[in-house]
């Protein structure tokens, strides 16, 4: 799992690439990427899957700001970014989100 951070100058916006690989899935079929950035839609657009089964999806981001986000495989598992920027607490849930800072 990465997080991949590109800044862009004209505006105060962050693409972030957010990277999981085939192992970190767990194999899944499919992986979401979930979080306050687009308010916890479960219907939210798949992340891409490559040819070697990695994962990945790249989001434009406001700077300043921290965002919370799972990855949700298969539409069952909820997995987080072990080199998140952070970990905190869920207010659903006795877990722990992942926290990316940009």
């Amino acid at each position: 799992m990465s997080l991949k951070k590109q800044y862009l100058k004209s505006k105060p916006v962050c693409k972030v690439t957010f990277k999981l690989t085939a192992e970190e899935a767990k194999n899944a079929s499919t992986a979401k990427l979930v979080g306050d950035f687009n308010e916890w839609d479960l219907g939210a657009t798949p992340m891409k899957k490559l040819k070697n089964g990695d994962f990945t999806q790249t989001v434009d981001l406001p700077a300043d700001c921290e965002y919370q986000f799972r990855y949700l495989l298969d539409e069952d598992v909820w997995e987080n970014d072990w080199e998140a920027d952070a970990y905190v607490a869920s207010p659903v849930s006795l877990e722990e989100n992942s926290l990316v800072r940009v």
